[in-house]
């Protein structure tokens, strides 16, 4: 690996998320624009354009939060991409 993908590597900050069983983590997203036991709006960046990821479901809470990252758990009905 050379420099350049060293540096992208450690330097990461493309939006990522991954849902495995009943958890959805979240990497390198922009802020939260809503919460609530049902519903979780979070915003991103892609292309220049601020998107949102909408997660509907029940019992949604918020297990991990730091300042590039969220772990959110619950019943997870349905997820978007906007």
């Amino acid at each position: 690996m050379h420099f350049n993908g060293i540096k992208s590597y450690i330097l990461d900050n493309e939006f990522k998320i991954v849902i495995l069983n009943n958890k959805i983590n979240i990497a390198n997203y922009l802020k939260m624009g809503h919460f609530d036991n049902n519903k979780v709006i979070i915003r991103y960046i892609k292309k220049d354009k601020e998107k949102s990821l909408i997660i509907n479901g029940k019992d949604l809470i918020v297990s991990k939060l730091k300042i590039k990252e969220v772990l959110i758990e619950g019943i997870f009905y349905n997820i978007e991409f906007r």
